[in-house]
């Protein structure tokens, strides 16, 4: 019998009309009310750009879902995954394989000092429900801390370690976290008037919150090491390290969810260096391989990783460190070692990203704040400067918003609205001049919008 072999036959060819109409009929999608959508559809993508069903171009600063890191169809990548699967396409996780291993040294070679065994998983969501699992194991306590303005991922206690509108629907109390207030100075909680105010109060209010929860009833504080949906909301400095010193006297673990801000998204390997914070788990997904193959982890301290040398650690993955996705990451986190892809995030941000979008804020009543690092920004949209009024609900959408978003579409900018915020999340491997023409175009946008209010 001759090896079977894959023919262009066998792939799928519709066009824009077949693929929208199909999706209509079967496919149901996460986070939306069903009746009323109509999906862009892609057609193609190559590195900073995509193509809807109607042929235009975009600029894809949204990344997706902030993941493709590498940009779109990048060839080394794309070439790994193909080789991985003419050699070994997949194997279950109890046997080792060549592309797990390499993933996984590769990983721990740019982890945190000490965080050295790591444990593959599909995404970024089971990747935090696994880091929670072993946190409670290791230290036999049952409650998790997290802050208000937070995302974790969609599994079930992922979405209530989340702090945002998300988590309503789904929370049943029931799961033993509890919900605290980050630093976020523009809407400060603590009527800070500085940075280094909103770090010291919000540690304060940390504190408390541990004194009134009990100590001894917490088995971690689960963190974004720079809060993604929810604002990109950059720590100020010393408040991780803050964090860091409370878990330690208290006998708590810190773990530091990496999904979107890892992988040079915030101008470092992880976001969490640039408050020299070292956490005791440390979660990752999307950009450890630009999101071409499903795979997040756990990176896992020496200390936490011998809880289970003589104890079974009780969880598991089919597909925990497929081949495919570990090919993908192998490919890609070489190529940043090798084109210098995080120095490049950290200058767009510093020389490109920072200048630019305060020089828009100048020009444009509607921005009340920009923030951000590397390729990892937000651009605050209120109504109104002096009183902050958010030009969008916290849940929700407002016309003008929907109208911004179109407006850049139309000039050939896709993007990522969130709450009353515009992220510009555009893959690492974007150009000066990309990141330039996109701030333009959101400044037409807004003129446009703001002219007809």
């Amino acid at each position: 019998m001759s090896e079977p072999t894959t023919t262009r036959s066998e792939l799928v060819d519709l066009d824009a009309a077949q693929t929208s109409e199909l999706d209509r009929r079967h496919v149901f999608h996460s986070w939306s009310a069903q009746a009323s959508l109509a999906p862009m559809v892609i057609t193609k993508a190559q590195g900073s750009h995509v193509w809807d069903g109607e042929g235009h171009r975009l600029l894809d600063f949204t990344s997706q879902l902030v993941f493709t890191n590498l940009g779109h169809q990048h060839p080394r990548v794309v070439s790994a995954v193909q080789e991985q699967a003419a050699h070994l396409c997949t194997v279950a996780p109890q046997h080792a394989n060549a592309a797990r291993s390499e993933a996984a040294r590769l990983v721990a070679s740019h982890t945190p000092e000490g965080l050295d065994k790591v444990f593959f998983t599909n995404g970024g969501a089971d990747a935090n429900e696994h880091a929670v699992r072993m946190a409670r194991l290791h230290t036999g306590r049952p409650k998790v801390l997290s802050t208000y303005r937070s995302y974790h991922g969609g599994t079930q206690l992922a979405i209530n370690l989340t702090g945002d509108p998300r988590r309503w629907p789904n929370d049943q109390a029931a799961t033993g976290t509890v919900h605290f207030f980050g630093p976020y100075l523009y809407r400060s909680a603590f009527h800070a008037t500085s940075q280094e105010e909103e770090g010291e109060r919000a540690l304060e209010h940390l504190a408390q919150v541990i004194a009134l929860e009990g100590p001894g009833t917490i088995a971690a504080i689960v963190l974004e090491s720079i809060p993604g949906t929810a604002g990109i909301m950059v720590p100020p400095p010393g408040y991780l390290s803050g964090v860091r010193a409370l878990c330690d006297r208290h006998g708590i673990l810190l773990v530091l969810d990496e999904v979107m801000a890892g992988f040079g998204r915030a101008g470092r390997w992880f976001a969490c260096e640039l408050d020299g914070v070292v956490p005791d788990l440390l979660t990752f997904a999307k950009g450890v391989n630009s999101g071409y193959v499903p795979l997040g982890g756990v990176a896992i301290s020496a200390e936490v990783a011998a809880t289970f040398d003589e104890r079974p650690y009780p969880g598991g993955l089919t597909y925990s460190g497929h081949p495919l996705a570990c090919a993908a990451a192998v490919a890609t986190i070489r190529t940043m070692e090798d084109d210098r892809v995080v120095e490049h995030a950290a200058a767009l941000g510093e020389e490109v990203f920072a200048p630019g979008l305060e020089a828009l804020r100048a020009e444009h009543a509607w921005i009340g704040e920009v923030r951000g690092t590397g390729a990892f920004w937000a651009v605050e949209l209120v109504a109104d400067r002096a009183t902050r009024e958010p030009l969008a609900p916290y849940v929700g959408t407002s016309p003008q918003l929907t109208s911004v978003v179109a407006a850049c579409k139309r000039r050939g900018l896709l993007p990522l609205a969130a709450g009353n915020r515009i992220h510009l999340v555009p893959p690492l491997t974007t150009s000066a001049d990309e990141v330039r023409e996109a701030i333009g175009i959101l400044g037409e946008a807004l003129g446009e919008v703001a002219a007809t209010a």
